[in-house]
Formats: structure tokens, C-alpha cells, sequence
């Protein structure tokens, strides 16, 4: 074909000239030596990048595997090293890129996630556009590297010769996976270890694909009844004012009898009527955001299998009857004092589909170091109230972040101030964690004086929770001094999983239920109840499993009933898991 000029068009002219390009064969010799060059350069770069030997094992055998098969059906070995090769950069690329903007790496639930999303994959260009050309270009580099390679290989491979090689690497690759055991549970927020972690994410990412959703749930069944969600809210008494206030890495001392500190801080993890709540969470040492999750969604993140770890993100714009939400739909407006910045872990696109229509980070706040004191974000919010109430009489929701109990505890916090800490023979980085128990309880004493003195005519509702043990009790926990959070692997009914959860009232007395123990999928429920607000459906379910299970969640031992609740919140439009 010719344009008007008489001169063939491009694409024409381009193949033709790309299939006279004279390649030169390699010898069957260099073609062997560079297939070996390249493999023994992946696997020392897999040596150094993937941790432990068996991680380091598994993914060179999976790395195996997947070239076996490539030469299995084309033959050519210089052709599966390099495609092997270009997809371990690729990985490690796209991995780098995910971590610098949303502080995760690679999961081969991304692929399913973004390309079968029409709305998830445009949130990406938009957002991330300029971020996605390195990736690409990547891809057309081995493309072209790819092609060429299949043109200079001699080499080709007799195909029962492969398959058996495959079979072996195949059955290595599976006795490596079974080998590595658990994977850190912040493994995805962490550098590092990108080809190990994105390969074993694909047995999870199979599981939900197969699953058909991502949280488990009973069989649909028409007899199951509908929970109607509520358009609009009417307390029988005007609402109490709510703060809810998460506390970074803070568990009550008591937990541990052989711990010597000062009792006076005891009366910090007490609620009102006396006693002091236990709150099992789902998390050691870190990955606030399944406690944040639970929280705001009550819902556990057990029950998502293998992608818990990503429940934020994943759920996203998923839930539509969430406590803040709820709390919107009571009239209350929604306020939130987060210590990062609102790009941590796509914090703020989680936490305005949730229902916080005002998100204050720490630039808003003006955080001049990564963990203030809890007095800081107190103040902040205290600010805010005073703006608030001189405006509307609207009840308003205050959610707080406190960041000052997050490690390194190998660090004095606020040298300058003589705070009990640990009795004789205490570990010194617990020490530091008592240490900073009482600076959070001197912080909340501040709070709750400054309550009181400012706004004298006003009722609030003060409930407070720890996210997580702080790695420094690893250490009470049989761990040795030094071993990672990540590597504390403790059964899900371990103290190494109790918090603690307070309920306080201010010109009132809350009334709640909850047993010693609770789990924190429920603690929305519980703060619903002692704010004497009307249930929905929904809540009057978790309520009735509350007490059906003795306030566990995943461990229920009636698992049929809690499935069951599960697959309302699907059949209902409240959760979409898909």
C-alpha cells in the first residue's frame, strides 16, 4: 500500500524493513554460556533481595518452574531466561513504585483489583498516571529484548528433557512454599522480598477468585431475612458528643503479673462502672489499619482469608453502613485527627468512604515530628470543638489518632520529664513503653479537665481502645530480645492479641453491655449502645452475636450463625465483596 506520494506507509515499511534487519545466529555454545550468565546473575540478585534461604529457595524454584514452562512450549532456553529475568525486574519495579506512593508492594490481586475495575483502574491513571510509564516502557523493553532473543537462540531443548525438569522444579517450588511457613503479616507494607511475596500471593488471590468474593459467607438461602438499614436516626435524648480515641501501640500492664510498674496507671484502662475491658485485636506490633478497619466497618479481617492485609483498600466505597456513617445519619458531623498524611496507605480515600467527611493530617495539624505527644492532637481537637459548638448545635464525632506509644522505644520520649516507668530488672524498651503510659495518661487527665472547664453545658462520650501490643512485649511473650514483630507468631486467643477498651461518659453515664473480653469487630456496637442511639438492623445482629459468642468474632463457635450474618450483609447491599 502507497500513500499519495507513492512511498509505502509506515507500518508496512517498518515490518519490512524489521524482518531484512539481519540478526546473527548465536553458536549453540553462547547461546548456553549467556543462558548461564543471566540465570547465575538472577539468582544471586534473588539471594540478596528475598531474606531467609527458604524464601530465597522458593522464589528461584518458582523463577525454575516458570521457565521450564516457557521452554516446554517454545524450546528455546535463552528465550525463558530472559522473559524470567525481565519479569523478576518488572516485579521488583512495579513493587518499588507501589511501596513510594502507597506504602505496599506488589499483590497478584492487583491484576484481578485494577483490570477488572473500570473505576479502580481509572482511579489509578488519574492518580498515579505519570507513575505507571516506567512499568510500561519496562514491558516494551522486554518485548523487544524477548523478541530478539527468539531469533539469535540456537538452542533448542527436547520437550520430555523439559517436563521432567519441570515436574522436579514444580515439586521443589510447592515443599519450598510449605517450607517458608506463615508470611509476616506486614509483609506487603515492608521493602523487600518483592518476588517471594508476589508469588506466594497467588495462592490467596486464587482462593478468593475461586471464592467468588472476597469475604466468607454462608450459602445464599431465600429464607435468610433482611436487615433493613436505617434512612434516618431519632435518639429518644439528645446525643452525647463522641470521641473515639485510638491509641498507637498501648496495652494495659496488667496483662503481665511479673511486670513491675507503678499501679496508679491502672486506672487508665478503666471504664466507668468499674471495670477494666479487654479488646482482642487482630495484629501484633503493628498494621494499625486491620484495628482501623474493624472499627469503622465491624467487620473482622480474618474473614477475607488471605487479603486481610489489604482490607482498606480493597473495601474501599464497599460498605455502605459504617459507625461513621451511622453517626452521620444521627445528625452528627464527622471530624478526624490522623497523625500521618493522608497518603499513608490511601488512608483518606478509605476514611472518606467511610464516612469522615473532615480528615485532619499531621501537615493540617502542623506535627512537627512524627509522634507528638497525645496532648497535641487533644488540643488540635479541642480547637475544633470550641470552632464547632460557637457554629451549630449539631453532635459531632471526633476521631483521634494518637501516635506517641509507636517504637523505637530504644529512644527516651520526652527525656526532660521524670515519669515512672519499669520497677528493677525491667527490659529497658518496655520501660520506655511504661514510661509513655503515663504520659498518655497525664494527656487524657489534660483532655478530660479541658472538657470539662471549656464546655461545662456539654455530655460527651469518651471511648478509647489500644491497636496493638507494642513490640516491646515480645519479650513477655517468650520471644527473644530483638526478634521482629512480624516473627511474634501468637494463637489468636494469646494475651499477645489483648488491648484494652474504655467507655467514660462527661455529664453522663453511658450504659453498654460487653463481656471482659471483646472482640473489636463489635466495639462500634458498644460505642453505639452507651451513646443511647437507635440500632440498625445490622447492629442488633452484631449485638445478638455479641452475646451469642461471648464476644468473639472468627472463633465463634456458632460459625453457622456468623456466616449467616455475613451472607446478609452481601444479599443486603450493606458489603460488597466482589
Amino acid at each position: 500500500m502507497t500513500d499519495a506520494s507513492g512511498s509505502a506507509s509506515f507500518p508496512h515499511d517498518f515490518r519490512r524493513r524489521w524482518r531484512q534487519y539481519s540478526f546473527r545466529t548465536l553458536s549453540p555454545r553462547t547461546s548456553y554460556a549467556l543462558s548461564g550468565i543471566l540465570a547465575f546473575a538472577l539468582a544471586c540478585w534473588l539471594q540478596w533481595t528475598e531474606g531467609s534461604p527458604s524464601t530465597v529457595l522458593l522464589a528461584i524454584l518458582v523463577c525454575a518452574t516458570t521457565g521450564a514452562l516457557i521452554v516446554l512450549l517454545t524450546r528455546r532456553l535463552l528465550l525463558a531466561v530472559v522473559i524470567v529475568v525481565a519479569q523478576v525486574v518488572l516485579i521488583t519495579a512495579i513493587s518499588t513504585a507501589k511501596h513510594k506512593y502507597m506504602n505496599m508492594v506488589l499483590h497478584a490481586y492487583d491484576i484481578a483489583y485494577y483490570l477488572m475495575s473500570s473505576t479502580n483502574l481509572g482511579f489509578l491513571i488519574t492518580n498515579y498516571g505519570w507513575s505507571i510509564l516506567p512499568p510500561l516502557l519496562a514491558i516494551a523493553v522486554a518485548v523487544l529484548v524477548a523478541t530478539i532473543a527468539w531469533r539469535i537462540d540456537p538452542v533448542r531443548v527436547e520437550r520430555p528433557v523439559t517436563a521432567a525438569l519441570l515436574l522436579v522444579f514444580i515439586a521443589g517450588a510447592v515443599a519450598a512454599g510449605q517450607s517458608v511457613g506463615e508470611r509476616r503479616h506486614m509483609q506487603f507494607e515492608y521493602r523487600g522480598m518483592y518476588v517471594s511475596s508476589f508469588y506466594r500471593s497467588f495462592a490467596e488471590t486464587i482462593e478468593t477468585l475461586m471464592r467468588g468474593q472476597l469475604m466468607e459467607a454462608a450459602v445464599a438461602s431465600a429464607r435468610t431475612p433482611r436487615l433493613a438499614s436505617k434512612v434516618s436516626c431519632t435518639p429518644l435524648l439528645e446525643p452525647p458528643h463522641i470521641i473515639l480515641i485510638h491509641h498507637e501501640s498501648a496495652v494495659q500492664p496488667s496483662l503481665f503479673p511479673t511486670l513491675q510498674y507503678d499501679r496508679r496507671v491502672d486506672d487508665f484502662f478503666r471504664s466507668d462502672d468499674g471495670h477494666s475491658y479487654r479488646l482482642r485485636t487482630e495484629t501484633y506490633g503493628g498494621a494499625s489499619v486491620l484495628t482501623e478497619f474493624s472499627v469503622m466497618t465491624g467487620l473482622s479481617t480474618y474473614s477475607f482469608g488471605g487479603m486481610r492485609l489489604f482490607v482498606q483498600r480493597l473495601m474501599t466505597g464497599k460498605i455502605s453502613e459504617t459507625l461513621p456513617n451511622i453517626l452521620t445519619k444521627c445528625g452528627y458531623r464527622n471530624v478526624m485527627f490522623y497523625p500521618m498524611t493522608r497518603s499513608f496507605t490511601g488512608a483518606e480515600r478509605f476514611f472518606k468512604s467511610v464516612g469522615i467527611t473532615d480528615l485532619r493530617d499531621a501537615k493540617d495539624q502542623g506535627a512537627s515530628r512524627e509522634n507528638e505527644r497525645d496532648r497535641f492532637y487533644y488540643d488540635n481537637a479541642l480547637e475544633e470543638m470550641g470552632r464547632h459548638f460557637a457554629t451549630t448545635n449539631a453532635p459531632l464525632f471526633t476521631f483521634v489518632e494518637t501516635m506517641a506509644g509507636h517504637w523505637p522505644y530504644d529512644e527516651t520520649y520526652e527525656p526532660h520529664l521524670d515519669v515512672p516507668g519499669g520497677g528493677p530488672g525491667t527490659h529497658p524498651e518496655m520501660h520506655e513503653v511504661l514510661r509513655r503510659l503515663w504520659l498518655s495518661r497525664l494527656d487524657y487527665q489534660h483532655l478530660v479537665g479541658e472538657l470539662e472547664r471549656r464546655f461545662p453545658e456539654k455530655r460527651f462520650l469518651i471511648v478509647r481502645y489500644g491497636d496493638h501490643h507494642p513490640m516491646a512485649t515480645r519479650v513477655l511473650l517468650g520471644y527473644k530480645d530483638g526478634t521482629e514483630a512480624e516473627d511474634v507468631l501468637v494463637a489468636r486467643g494469646s494475651i499477645g492479641y489483648q488491648t484494652f477498651f474504655t467507655i467514660n461518659g462527661i455529664g453522663f453515664k453511658p450504659e453498654f453491655s460487653s463481656p471482659d473480653i471483646l472482640d473489636v469487630p463489635y466495639l462500634g456496637t458498644v460505642l453505639l449502645e452507651a451513646a443511647g442511639l437507635p440500632l440498625s438492623d445490622a447492629h442488633v445482629g452484631r449485638k445478638r452475636l455479641k452475646q451469642l459468642c461471648n464476644g468473639l468474632w472468627f472463633d465463634c463457635p456458632k460459625r453457622e450463625d456468623l456466616l449467616s450474618f455475613h451472607r446478609q450483609l452481601l444479599d443486603d447491599g450493606i458489603v460488597s465483596a466482589r
